[in-house]
């Protein structure tokens, strides 16, 4: 048992200096790090810069509050940081495992304050930022959960994560297949479920998120509501960022058609929806922003009170 436990703990220390130095083995020099920065301001306007805009609108409710102060969590360059501070909110601070990226992006201009975090353990006060956002990156942790209650420790108002929906709890044939294939033979699942066990180039098995997860952990903290926002953007592809996102451009049209389709197929819940946006709240949001969430496709979660907890003393 022993023994079970320190593999696995080399195994998390293994996966953080993967991804800790993967930007540095893509990027090695400076100038390979400010092409990249600089082509983030100039491909505004293209499909890729939309299909980011289709995620960054989930944030819509939580960026009328420009004297927050926010932290993104696994933002190499530092874009997640960009677009808050593109929102006029003045405090933000992106952070990654290394943040050699980041003092580039800095010195570029690009962001204003950066640090070196590991989402799993991050050296922060408890209730020191208003806001956390974790974009893209929640999937690649090898310990998620670990990350999430250090995330609602920090965060004095809510933690905000953007990531791909574990499909398996919204298919119900598929569900219902696999625990039949399951009985006879579980490898055979993974001939229906084709990416039920999923890992990426970096070395990171794909941890794709689902409501009730998340509906556990606030009721698992006695918190008072959660926030999901079902959204397909994923329809990137490699030189997106060269096209414009106009409807003259074929390439495109095809991708409005395909959002299109799914987007139907979601709302009807005859597909879900690729992508999550979930925000945990530490206390309950005021109307007015539950007014917002509302309005821009979130669907209110209120979390009862535990009844057994009369008068905690947290």
């Amino acid at each position: 048992m022993e023994n079970n436990l320190r593999k696995q703990d080399q195994f998390n220390e293994h996966s953080y200096d993967l991804h800790a130095n993967w930007y540095n083995t893509l990027y090695p020099e400076k100038e390979q790090k400010i092409k990249v920065i600089k082509s983030l301001n100039s491909y505004k306007g293209s499909i890729n810069h939309w299909l980011q805009e289709l995620f960054f609108k989930c944030l819509n409710p939580f960026t009328k509050d420009k004297n927050a102060k926010w932290l993104t969590l696994g933002d190499a360059y530092g874009h997640d940081a960009r677009y808050l501070l593109d929102q006029n909110i003045h405090d933000v601070t992106a952070s990654d495992l290394d943040d050699s990226f980041l003092k580039v992006s800095h010195e570029q201009g690009f962001i204003k304050d950066f640090s070196a975090q590991n989402a799993e353990s991050l050296r922060l006060e408890d209730n020191s930022v208003d806001y956390i956002l974790c974009k893209e990156s929640y999937h690649h942790f090898p310990r998620p959960y670990a990350a999430l209650y250090e995330m609602i420790r920090v965060a004095r108002k809510a933690i905000i994560i953007i990531e791909p929906q574990d499909p398996i709890s919204k298919m119900p044939t598929l569900l219902y297949l696999a625990n039949l294939l399951g009985r006879i033979n579980d490898r055979k699942i993974n001939k229906i479920w084709k990416n039920r066990f999923s890992y990426e180039t970096v070395g990171n098995f794909v941890y794709k998120v689902s409501e009730r997860e998340f509906e556990k952990f606030a009721a698992g903290l006695n918190l008072p509501m959660i926030a999901i926002k079902k959204l397909n953007p994923n329809f990137w592809f490699p030189g997106s960022e060269h096209i414009k996102a106009d409807r003259k451009e074929k390439a495109f049209r095809r991708i409005l058609f395909r959002k299109k389709i799914r987007d139907f197929f979601s709302c009807w819940g005859i597909l879900p929806s690729q992508t999550l946006s979930i925000a945990v709240f530490k206390n309950m949001p005021t109307d007015s922003q539950k007014k917002s969430l509302i309005e821009e496709g979130y669907r209110l979660v209120e979390i009862p009170k535990n009844p057994h907890i009369k008068n905690p003393s947290y």
